[in-house]
């Protein structure tokens, strides 16, 4: 009588399969995260457009809002305003230089002599 052979090779091509089937679905659901993350970055790109749309257009509206208050401050009224007060003192007076700072002592490093 002779011994039956046990063959592994059934075992082996079912853990083959097996084995090729869960690399296709790991494959498949890799492309559909690409995808969606595709879709994401695309929308962001767009938000991000949107949003430095935005505040261009709001740092326009504040530089405009700028312009027109100094023009208007800058009217003939408000700059007859000084003249006037030149014409009544009939000069003005003298602007003093600023003291430079290596001339003010420091009193905590003054050295007092008996």
């Amino acid at each position: 009588m002779p011994k039956p052979k046990h063959s592994l090779l059934p075992v082996l091509v079912v853990l083959f399969i097996l084995s090729y089937g869960l690399m296709t679905m790991l494959i498949v659901e890799q492309g559909k995260t690409i995808d969606v993350q595709r879709f994401l970055i695309g929308q962001l790109f767009t938000d991000s457009n949107q949003l430095n749309a935005m505040k261009s257009s709001a740092v326009r509206r504040q530089v405009e809002a700028q312009a027109k208050a100094r023009a208007q401050a800058q009217t003939p009224s408000s700059q007859a305003a000084p003249q006037d007060k030149k014409g009544k003192l009939g000069h003005l007076a003298p602007q003093k230089p600023p003291k430079d700072a290596s001339d003010t002592s420091d009193v905590r490093r003054s050295l007092i002599t008996i």
